[in-house]
């Protein structure tokens, strides 16, 4: 009986390892089927003119320098903004606010509130305030700004569960060093943590690098090469939207200016992680 048991349960497992299997290679197979498509579609068109000529004819000839120039500088005004204020309001949170006050409650359900927040929400707000309340226009810094203001609740989520998982032992050892509550955080709490706070910067980024709704109300359209942070620019995902919708025979680019924004996106993936485990290997 026990034997009968004990195969019954061995086909079982393997049955259930099986279909996980299945599961597992069904969740590459979309990666792969993506990249795939864009290859296809897409590598034809890429090339150094491509990746340095301001786009031409509605995006048809020339190549996205001028947009990728502003998809950085716009990248470079989000993560300038969320990176310091993310931060501090994770470090707040966990080392100066007492779990389950009411002031932990307040900050923690308007940061849920703000992740819940719809894009095109964000974007008439950056509308409204960055660019008619203090005058910035349609620019890079208006959509930058905006963008800081949808991930930053991302941001600081993943910051403060990172800095939580600080064990408590290493409180212990700077007490009894008798370490200043910056000098642990400086020293013990932030290369701990370093990991998870690049992991949030990724998963910012990679909301900023796909936001379309945001910057057509902040940044503008404009493919012409920015001079300064108060021109107005079109990002990447604006670029690939509007030649996949608006421009007839417009396919082949959109796939390739597609291509270009999954490799800048596993780009800062790849340094975001390199910065992480420096940090870490730093501290050890």
């Amino acid at each position: 009986m026990r034997i009968d048991a004990l195969d019954r349960a061995t086909r079982s497992d393997r049955l259930h390892g099986r279909w996980m299997g299945l599961f597992a290679m069904l969740t590459l197979l979309v990666p792969l089927l993506l990249i795939g498509e864009l290859l296809v579609d897409g590598l034809p068109a890429l090339g150094a003119d491509f990746l340095l000529r301001a786009p031409t004819d509605a995006g048809l000839g020339g190549g996205i320098g001028s947009v990728l120039v502003s998809t950085l500088w716009v990248l470079a005004v989000c993560q300038g903004v969320v990176l310091p204020l993310g931060l501090g309001c994770a470090l707040f949170l966990v080392e100066h606010v007492r779990a389950g006050s009411r002031l932990e409650r307040a900050l923690q359900l308007t940061l849920d509130i703000l992740g819940g927040v719809p894009s095109i929400v964000f974007g008439l707000f950056g509308n409204r305030f960055f660019a008619v309340e203090l005058g910035l226009g349609f620019s890079i810094l208006s959509g930058g700004l905006t963008l800081a203001c949808m991930v930053l609740p991302l941001f600081i989520r993943a910051a403060e569960q990172s800095l939580r998982l600080c064990p408590d032992r290493y409180r212990s050892a700077a007490a009894a060093l008798a370490l200043s509550r910056w000098g642990f955080v400086r020293r013990i709490l932030l290369p701990t943590a370093a990991p998870g706070i690049a992991l949030g910067v990724v998963l910012a980024s990679g909301r900023a690098l796909a936001e379309t709704a945001v910057l057509l109300f902040t940044a503008g359209y404009v493919t012409r090469w920015p001079g300064s942070w108060f021109d107005s620019g079109r990002t990447l995902a604006v670029h690939i939207y509007d030649l996949a919708m608006n421009v007839s025979g417009g396919s082949t680019n959109a796939a390739a200016s597609a291509l270009v924004l999954l490799v800048l996106a596993i780009g800062i993936q790849a340094l975001a992680v390199a910065l992480g485990r420096i940090s870490r290997g730093a501290s050890a």
